[in-house]
């Protein structure tokens, strides 16, 4: 039998396809759980599932060059005497100096602010290449406390309490040690060189009547100045999001299982969590019972992508979405241009995903010093802020075709589901049907 033929034969197993077969045998060999960052690589329901309706002959379209079609969007209005107006309704997660170069962070800086937009520390606390080059910034406050002080609280803009990610809801992140330079382990107050792991919960409360002290606390370190945003993993979204807001949350970020992240274990990241799509329905669904819909404003993150994915999220109800992972890719990480010292790693561009080794070529997800300095600040900028452009065009573009005048005045309406799973989770009709499974015929 001739080799072509007898490939030709050969079945793939549904339940051990080949990368079940290696991951297994890597355990066998290794004896630990695989660590890696992005985000789930499964297939999940996703706002792929969901079309517009175009405006025809029941509605009008707006025209693109003469019609306007606003972006702006004013977040935390709740209880902060200075609220947050941003230009686009599209913001920069958390990404941490440590998983990120600085030169990585100052980019991010320098993008938003030419759109506009916030920008958010992440991790082990705030740098003065990010402070310096960000308009809006938003100082995360998460269980570790790397880096955290209360003069950085006063500087920053907005303060994002994280009680989890979308990668990780339920667990601590992590920095191995080989990320861990001089400058990283100043400022995280930590050795150099040794891995740091983040708590899964903060240390000074175990339920939401402790949030609300500690938001509490913050808004008297800020003098009730700047908004405080509740991030959470999306998981049980719609207690969640309640539980949030009755603990004075100006801001609601969810973040669904397709969140990226520096680097946690590959079970975490493809087994816990649910997806963005009903994850933005059932944070709206609670804002809405609350009647503080539109009141605390929502934002969304987890595998947004393009000017479509926030044209649904919004009409599904968000105020604004933001982006991590894509604002890596932007600024140049899984760049084909390195695809040969991607081969010397053993992978592949578009396939690299192990952020926790420091080896990124493209200089982003690195504290070497070498490969850090191939990151050009100003150049990425541009880059970043050009993504932010094209983003926001092409949800200006969707919006004007349905008639809208602003982003935000899309709706549920303007959408049917391509898929019984994406209907049934987004509660959109499924297309060329009055039906949303679960809700009757």
């Amino acid at each position: 039998m001739s080799d072509p033929e007898f490939k030709s034969r050969l079945r793939e197993s549904a339940t051990f396809p080949r990368h079940v077969i290696a991951e297994i045998q890597r355990a066998a060999r290794e004896g630990i759980y695989d660590i890696r960052g992005f985000g789930a690589k499964r297939q999940v329901p996703d706002f792929d599932d969901l079309l517009f309706l175009g405006a025809s002959m029941s509605r009008y379209p707006l025209e693109g060059y003469r019609e306007r079609c606003d972006t702006s969007v004013t977040l935390g209005a709740r209880f902060a005497k200075k609220p947050i107006e941003l230009k686009i309704p599209i913001t920069i997660a958390g990404m941490s100096f440590g998983a990120l170069s600085s030169q990585a962070k100052e980019s991010l800086g320098r993008g938003a602010s030419i759109m506009g937009t916030s920008t958010t520390t992440g991790d082990g606390g705030m740098t003065p290449e990010e402070r310096g080059h960000s308009d809006i910034l938003v100082y995360q406050y998460l269980p570790s406390r790397y880096g955290m002080n209360p003069d950085d609280l006063r500087k920053a803009d907005a303060i994002e309490v994280v009680v989890g990610q979308g990668a990780k809801p339920g667990g601590g992140g992590m920095l191995l040690g080989q990320k861990i330079s001089d400058r990283v382990a100043e400022m995280r107050n930590l050795p150099k060189g040794i891995d740091q792991r983040s708590a899964c919960r903060h240390p000074d409360w175990t339920g939401p009547d402790d949030l609300e002290i500690k938001i509490g606390e913050l808004r008297e370190i800020t003098d009730w100045q700047v908004p405080i945003y509740v991030k959470v993993g999306a998981t049980r979204t719609f207690f969640d999001v309640t539980l949030a807001v009755k603990a004075g949350a100006d801001v609601v970020v969810v973040d669904g299982m397709q969140g990226g992240t520096a680097a946690t274990q590959d079970v975490f990241i493809e087994h816990v969590g649910i997806p963005t799509l009903p994850a933005v329905r059932l944070a709206v669904e609670a804002l809405k019972e609350l009647d503080m819909h539109r009141k605390v404003q929502l934002i969304v993150s987890g595998g947004i992508r393009n000017g479509a994915d926030t044209a649904k999220a919004l009409a599904l109800g968000a105020d604004a979405v933001s982006i991590g992972t894509a604002a890596m890719i932007a600024l140049g990480d899984n760049s084909p241009e390195h695809e040969a010292e991607y081969n010397k790693l053993g992978t592949s561009a578009g396939y690299y995903d192990d952020w926790q080794d420091g080896c990124d070529p493209s200089g982003i997800s690195t504290q070497d010093p070498e490969l850090a300095q191939r990151l050009d600040p100003e150049l990425g900028g541009r880059r970043i802020a050009n993504y932010l452009n094209c983003m926001t065009l092409e949800t200006q573009t969707l919006a004007r075709a349905c008639g809208k005048s602003h982003v935000h005045n899309l709706e549920p309406e303007d959408m049917v589901a391509l898929t019984v799973e994406a209907a049934a989770m987004a509660k959109i009709p499924l297309a060329g049907t009055s039906w949303i499974p679960g809700n009757g015929f």
